[in-house]
């Protein structure tokens, strides 16, 4: 590599660390690493499978989502108390504001908690504290999203949906998540519509395993502003010249779909395509504490193994700003952070 090349890599690293984030797909119980989740079993009495940190990460060579999905819901076990979800709450945006993410826009899964008896409220009190406590610890605003398990019925997700309803102030948005093979849009069809009504918007998982008909089923079918991950819709151009005209974003999740084995490498993602494209593509994390990055890492990777621009950050920082469900006023003030930066980087 030339000391050009090296120049440029380092001056592009160095704008991937400066840039203010927005992260619109990380799920809150994704981000709970093993020494934590080790601590809160400790503090819990909950039994878990594993010895110690080291052999906890051993595990995470997952074949599929499915093998990921089943050690996901063994570690959310330890999650008990209030106490519990603010901990992770907060730990997670004290790791996010050292990747200067300045608004995040979380998932959460009661289903996984009220099934092992957790009451809704302990889970989204808990949630809540932490988003609090982080935004006058960090400055880092946020928007809560509620995500229905697709492998559950949907009458599931429609008492999931009524439970939440005394805290609907504090909600922005309902998602779906969980495994798409088997479970398609079509069966969450009237909860979505219930939330439309509820006045909660809509996102979803779709594109990940699934191809890119049923990314188009989930935007008929959910009505919804955002798809997560979405990179299997690259495979029909007319859905991706539909994602253009409408703007919807892609919350693409480079280190998730190389762990889960979407993409072989990260070379092999579609993110630069479906970019180039003019599809208003998001770098996210997803799960960091199981697939080894946060949303940084991710970022430095993508443009490492994609050979992403200067114009290329700036455009993927634009429009997870421009994709959020933030007021106005402070997508105003983040796209000012971010043009700042830019402005005073090197060419």
């Amino acid at each position: 590599m030339s000391s050009s090349e090296l120049d440029r890599n380092a001056d592009l690293a160095a704008l991937v660390s400066a840039m203010p984030k927005v992260e619109l797909h990380v799920h809150l119980e994704g981000t709970l690493e093993p020494e934590q989740m080790l601590a809160l079993a400790r503090r819990n009495g909950v039994k878990v499978p594993f010895a110690d940190a080291q052999e906890t990460r051993a595990a995470y060579d997952f074949e599929d989502l499915q093998s990921f999905l089943d050690i996901y819901y063994a570690s959310c076990a330890v999650l008990v108390t209030r106490e519990d979800f603010r901990d992770v709450t907060l730990s997670y945006l004290r790791r996010a504001a050292s990747d200067n993410v300045r608004h995040v826009e979380p998932f959460f899964d009661p289903q996984t908690h009220t099934a092992r008896g957790v009451a809704f409220d302990t889970a989204i009190a808990g949630i809540l504290d932490g988003l609090a406590e982080g935004e006058r610890e960090f400055g880092i605003t946020s928007r809560l999203i509620l995500c229905f398990l697709r492998d559950l019925p949907a009458a599931s997700a429609e008492a999931t949906l009524r439970e939440a309803q005394p805290w609907l102030g504090r909600i922005a948005a309902v998602g779906l998540d969980s495994a798409e093979i088997g479970n398609p849009p079509e069966k969450f069809a009237e909860v979505f519509a219930l939330a439309r009504e509820l006045g909660l918007l809509c996102v979803a998982h779709a594109g990940e395993e699934g191809g890119a008909d049923l990314v188009t089923r989930t935007l008929d079918v959910l009505k919804v502003r955002r798809i997560d991950h979405g990179v299997r819709s690259v495979e029909d151009p007319q859905l991706v010249a539909r994602l253009v005209r409408e703007g919807v974003a892609l919350t693409v999740c480079p280190f998730s779909n190389l762990k889960l084995r979407v993409t072989p490498t990260i070379a092999d993602s579609p993110l630069k395509a479906l970019l180039d494209a003019g599809v208003r593509v998001t770098v996210n994390s997803d799960d960091p504490a199981y697939f080894g990055g946060y949303i940084g890492d991710n970022l430095l990777a993508a443009t490492r193994e994609l050979g992403l621009t200067r114009d290329d950050l700036h455009a993927l920082g634009r429009n997870a700003i421009e994709g959020s469900f933030a007021a106005d006023a402070r997508k105003s003030t983040l796209i000012g952070e971010l043009d700042a930066v830019f402005a005073g980087a090197r060419p």
